[in-house]
């Protein structure tokens, strides 16, 4: 019986949506981050390989993809040790902390930490929000390119057609006005498409965009956790003897 109730008390005391926001968030930066990262190094080299000839043509974007990636491992190294907090700061506050150590007293430390977290975890989930959306923006490209090139499949046995349909990198900001080619039409486009590279950076945007959408989610569970956690150290604040500083 003795060894019941000390797993049953383990069980309840155990932050179940701060742990399972933990998870969504490790997995979903994972997937963000890592296939982030070798997304950008493929399209740097589907870039040079296929839209421009000149290494001062698209110097600025392998700067840009260079820092983004630098970006990455921040990112990384940052919401693994806040999501460490936030779950650490779900088992302070759950109820084995009270049949713990008896009698819960609200600390105004405590208060201040937990409002500082859901303020916090807030303005991240608002800032995630537009890089889930900005993350939309090269799945939306490629899934453009590709469909481009399903339709000269189509219409393979035309070639007088097939040669107006083009993918433009300048268009979308890649690459400045004056790159050469620029461009890619036709056949000459159809077979970028069926390259491995091409696959393997659609594919891994993919993977990076659906990550950022399990972040988001994971932090919006967070904002619900930590939100819930401090009503309830306010909660047994007051059922004490009152705060403590």
């Amino acid at each position: 019986v003795g060894f019941y109730e000390c797993c049953m008390r383990c069980l309840g005391g155990v932050p179940y949506a701060s742990l399972v926001a933990t998870l969504l968030c490790f997995s979903g930066i994972a997937l963000f981050c890592g296939c982030g990262h070798q997304a950008l190094t493929e399209t740097e080299r589907l870039i040079e390989t296929y839209f421009a000839r000149n290494l001062q043509d698209y110097i600025t974007l392998a700067y840009l993809i260079e820092y983004f990636q630098y970006v990455i491992y921040g990112l990384a190294t940052f919401f693994f040790l806040y999501c460490i907090a936030l779950l650490a700061e779900g088992f302070y506050t759950t109820s084995v902390a009270r049949q713990t150590f008896g009698e819960f007293r609200s600390t105004v430390c405590g208060r201040c930490l937990s409002t500082m977290f859901i303020v916090i975890t807030y303005f991240l989930a608002v800032i995630w929000l537009l890089v889930f959306a900005l993350s939309a923006l090269p799945v939306y490209f490629f899934y453009n390119m590709a469909t481009t090139c399903h339709t000269i499949n189509m219409l393979s046995e035309t070639p007088s057609s097939i040669n107006q349909l083009c993918v433009d990198a300048r268009q979308y900001g890649l690459l400045p006005w004056n790159t050469v080619p620029g461009k890619a039409c036709g056949m000459t486009l159809s077979n970028v498409c069926s390259t491995r590279e091409f696959f393997l950076t659609y594919d891994l945007y993919i993977a990076a965009f659906a990550g950022a959408g399990i972040t988001l989610l994971a932090l919006l569970t967070y904002v619900v956790s930590t939100t819930y956690n401090f009503a309830v150290l306010r909660y047994l604040g007051r059922k004490g003897l009152g705060p403590r500083s």
